[in-house]
């Protein structure tokens, strides 16, 4: 025996999963108008087409990030869509900004405790990510997080547009300066705090290559171990935080800058969405036939 599925229930539905009308009216009639039922089946379907797009290039998409109201935590998050369309619908949106909020309410340290993290809202981080890939279309991951927590210090992040984000620890509480160096950061992309970060190996490269170009000049030994021994110098100063000119006085370096406010930077984290992802290209008209071939 049948039964009769009422607007009423389409529409219950349809509140409680997020879905489209059709597919809400035909999960129902599969379910002989059991609700529990039909989302179970929902979520079970969800979850397979999700498993489907997993293998599918993730490039586009945005950064979270968030300072706690004391000022000694903060969270950055990079989640990564398909598309800059599905980046800018609301679900994915207020999915990336529950997902930041429970970071920064949390103790994780591993991407499956990431997944397994529970929402404000009590659902769970990877079952809402699945659902969010059945209706949406799209594969979508959550690529990279970090997270800082200081007893003593303080933490700031900076946000550019959503696609570049950037948090810090300082080791003084100063949200204005911390602001002010995150935003640096964002904009002069360096890889590490200091020179002694730099790995040793990088360093040994740069100097064969600077050696090799150096060589070419036809100068003498001592004047070319001088000339690398500058060049390494500059390079140094190119790729750490400490030593590059700070973006709003370029007459001031950050180092300078910190020793002057008597502070200094623990670590740093800078994510921009897409960075080291190969994007496939697409052919849009071969796209479309595809489609209408049905492949």
């Amino acid at each position: 025996m049948s039964i009769t599925i009422s607007a009423a229930m389409v529409k219950e539905l349809r509140e409680r999963t997020a879905s489209g009308m059709m597919e809400c009216k035909k999960a129902l009639v599969e379910a002989n108008g059991d609700m529990e039922l039909a989302i179970e089946n929902m979520r079970k379907s969800g979850l397979a087409k999700a498993d489907k797009k997993s293998g599918r290039i993730a490039a586009e998409g945005i950064i979270g990030a968030k300072v706690s109201d004391d000022g000694k935590a903060v969270a950055i998050v990079d989640v990564n869509c398909e598309t800059d369309f599905v980046a800018k619908a609301d679900d994915f949106v207020n999915f990336v900004n529950n997902v930041t909020v429970a970071l920064l309410n949390s103790d994780i340290e591993t991407e499956e405790q990431l997944l397994a993290m529970t929402l404000a809202d009590g659902t769970i981080v990877d079952e809402v990510r699945r659902g969010l890939v059945a209706r949406l279309g799209e594969n979508i991951t959550i690529r990279r997080f970090h997270k800082y927590q200081t007893a003593t210090g303080g933490t700031a992040c900076y946000l550019h547009g959503n696609k570049i984000g950037v948090v810090i620890e300082l080791a003084k509480a100063d949200a204005e300066l911390g602001k002010d160096i995150a935003m640096h950061i964002a904009a002069s992309k360096p890889t590490c705090v200091s020179d002694e970060q730099v790995s040793p190996e990088l360093i040994e490269k740069e100097k064969e290559i600077f050696s090799a170009q150096a060589a070419e000049s036809g100068k003498p030994a001592d004047i070319i171990e001088k000339m690398v021994v500058g060049r390494i110098s500059k390079f140094l100063a190119e790729i750490t935080l400490l030593g590059q000119p700070f973006i709003k006085d370029d007459k001031l370096t950050v180092a300078k800058l910190l020793a002057a406010k008597d502070n200094s930077v623990i670590r740093f984290a800078r994510l921009e969405v897409g960075e080291g992802i190969e994007k496939k290209e697409e052919n849009f008209a071969e796209e479309v036939m595809a489609q209408v071939r049905g492949s």
